[in-house]
């Protein structure tokens, strides 16, 4: 076997990759081989779930949006979903393109005028087709699409990126159990861990996909007459999934970014125009209604559950809801944080969940509202019979009242094929890492066989009972799940909290200035002054962490050794790092790296050394956190041993503030 071979094959958890094939596979099969018993199993449990556990639903997403209204406005805002020094990868306009088409994309374009128009004609409570179901309506939709769907996105995507990219572990849901099971989280707990996020991601996109293919379907029906039945939608899943596997094979900038920024940019286009088109003074207002009314409800919608006036209602739109996107947040969670290193997490939680959801609501009151007044004010009763009849064509025959509804419909149908491959590809790409330990640089046929699998459920959970089978697999999906959730966001608050003892202690007030150590302080300081006011070169920053630097940490590691303390001193590619204690998260670091500024930024930025390029090298320091901002350069062998010694100091007074 080549070496090549092997290293691919070492970046499969078999436990993970063999048990979540071997389950999904076993449902697939008998779904395929028995579709009316499964279809008959499927609705007893969604049954089952909704008369015992909605109440428990509807408390998990309260505790959510809690929790992500605490983790942004408290004292741990400001720590970043990386080292300190880490900076964004993607700009905010592409960032918020992959979090819009991995979050909402399919959803909103089918349920965008369906769902409105469906409350406005039959509402939980009281008459319909009124000015005051109008409004309810519009409550209602806000409600099933606003903070709460992105809040759970953004708390898993928050504690994914945290223990990742802050404390080193794997980008995986296991990751966020650390602080309660520590290294237990590499065995058999762990993987179950993963077992269920692979889970709740395959049937969470599965829906999403069984979703986009009816729509699909009715979008060319309406548009050039093809007929709608099972079997061309099995077509239309096997051909987008082979577009999802080029896009997936293409890598996140290349696919996903590009199809993600096209989509967001074609849904704001056909939203504006359906605005200057349809009735816009009513849409602004409505928009601005529609939000106040929805915040000023907040609290008592999302705790409500008919508990006085029992009805089927809940089940088949809110507690479906908080199923979909919990199943699907493992998904989503680990996307977005693939895609927000180096964000603190007061902006990753207001990026998350505030953009989006503006964006969301405003699709959705251009359309939803825009639907409603052709019923109410324009007695286009045809409209909302046509919804109800059929909720996949409901876009489709909303835009046969608008001038250019062809062109709008190809436009849509085009929207939805996107939005189709980028949910794909990205389910793929997160799977795909949930079985190789987090690892995203796996082999080609790794990705293929996921993307695969999923397109292969959602055929045949869709011939096995249409999008009702697809909907309790949701939301059985999402109750195990949960447990998990629960308990990572318990774990979390557990990290920040020892985070927060950590970034104190190394505030608190003790020395950092070196001192003086010729026995000639003013010579010292005139030497400092000389330093602080000189424009480094990068060979002359390279030379001194080879050199003086070198020399001194390699004296402190071996002094460290002899009081009994584990040391070990790495030094590769002009960067050097000190560690003491042993291989764990209580473990000290203390890093020296070149870091290159622009000289203009210094006061003293002018250079008589031919070699001067306009910019000014540091050997900053870094330690376990990241770069701390402050340059050693010029420092004595003796001064530079200080200022480790003060770092060690600080670092002892965190572990004894800790115990």
């Amino acid at each position: 076997m080549s070496t090549s071979t092997q290293t691919a094959v070492a970046k499969i958890n078999k436990p993970v990759f063999i048990v979540s094939s071997a389950i999904i596979f076993v449902l697939v099969l008998t779904s395929a081989l028995f579709p009316k018993a499964a279809d008959q199993v499927f609705k007893q449990t969604l049954s089952t779930i909704l008369t015992n556990a909605s109440w428990y639903y509807v408390s998990v997403v309260a505790i959510i949006f809690l929790s992500i209204v605490f983790f942004t406005f408290s004292r741990y805002g400001d720590i970043k979903l990386g080292p300190d020094h880490s900076v964004p990868k993607y700009s905010y306009g592409s960032w918020m393109s992959m979090l819009f088409s991995a979050g909402m994309g399919i959803g909103i374009m089918f349920f965008g005028v369906a769902e409105p128009v469906m409350h406005y004609l039959n509402p939980p409570s009281g008459q319909g087709e009124n000015i005051e179901a109008a409004r309810e309506a519009m409550k209602i939709t806000f409600f099933h699409w606003g903070l709460h769907a992105w809040a759970i996105y953004a708390v898993v995507g928050l504690i994914l990126a945290y223990f990742s990219f802050r404390q080193g572990l794997p980008l995986t849901l296991r990751s966020a159990l650390h602080p309660l099971i520590g290294d237990r989280i590499y065995g058999p707990i762990g993987h179950a861990i993963d077992i269920f996020a692979i889970l709740g991601t395959v049937f969470g996109v599965a829906t999403s996909l069984g979703l986009g293919v009816t729509q699909i379907n009715a979008g060319f029906n309406h548009t050039f007459g093809l007929s709608e039945s099972a079997n061309v939608q099995v077509m239309i899943i096997i051909i987008v999934t082979g577009l999802a596997l080029i896009s997936v094979l293409s890598g996140l900038d290349k696919g996903i970014k590009r199809l993600s920024e096209m989509n967001l940019t074609l849904a704001l286009i056909m939203a504006i125009a359906i605005l200057l088109i349809g009735p816009t003074l009513f849409l602004v207002q409505s928009l601005v209604e529609n939000t106040g009314a929805y915040l000023a409800e907040i609290v008592s919608t999302t705790f409500k559950l008919f508990a006085y006036e029992p009805n089927d209602w809940l089940g088949g739109w809110t507690i479906f809801y908080w199923g979909w996107w919990i199943s699907w947040s493992p998904f989503v969670g680990i996307f977005i944080a693939r895609i927000s290193r180096g964000r603190t997490i007061r902006e990753f939680c207001l990026g998350v969940t505030l953009v989006p959801t503006a964006i969301t609501l405003f699709w959705l009151t251009v359309f939803g509202n825009s639907a409603i007044d052709l019923i109410l004010n324009q007695g286009q009763q045809a409209l909302g019979e046509a919804v109800n009849a059929n909720t996949a064509v409901a876009l489709f025959k909303f835009f046969n009242y608008f001038p250019f509804s062809s062109i709008l419909s190809v436009i849509a149908v085009l929207m939805v094929v996107i939005f189709f491959v980028t949910s794909a590809d990205s389910g793929a790409l997160v799977v795909n890492m949930l079985a190789a330990n987090g690892n995203e640089n796996t082999p080609p046929w790794q990705r293929i066989y996921w993307t695969c699998t999923m397109g292969i459920v959602a055929i045949i959970l869709l011939l096995a009972g249409g999008l009702g089978a697809l909907q309790s697999a949701a939301i059985a999906t999402a109750l195990p799940f949960s447990v998990i959730l629960l308990l990572s966001i318990y774990g979390l608050t557990q990290a920040l909290r020892i985070e927060n003892i950590k970034r104190s202690s190394l505030l608190d007030s003790m020395n950092t200035t070196p001192p003086a150590t010729t026995g000639n302080a003013e010579r010292d300081w005139k030497s400092r002054l000389e330093n602080l006011s000189h424009v480094h070169q990068s060979g002359h920053v390279e030379d001194f962490i080879k050199g003086v630097a070198l020399k001194s940490m390699r004296k402190l590691a071996d002094e460290f050794r002899q009081h009994g303390l584990e040391a070990t001193l790495n030094n590769e590619d002009s960067a050097l790092q000190l560690t003491v204690g042993p291989a764990d998260e209580n473990e000290f670091i203390y890093g020296l790296r070149v870091r290159r500024l622009d000289s203009s930024a210094f006061p003293h930025n002018e250079s008589n050394d031919p070699a001067d390029d306009g910019e000014h090298y540091r050997a900053e320091v870094f330690l376990k956190e990241g770069g701390k901002n402050y340059d050693v350069m010029g420092y004595s062998g003796d001064q530079l041993i200080n200022d480790v010694l003060d770092q060690y100091e600080k670092h002892l007074h965190f572990l004894a503030r800790l115990n």
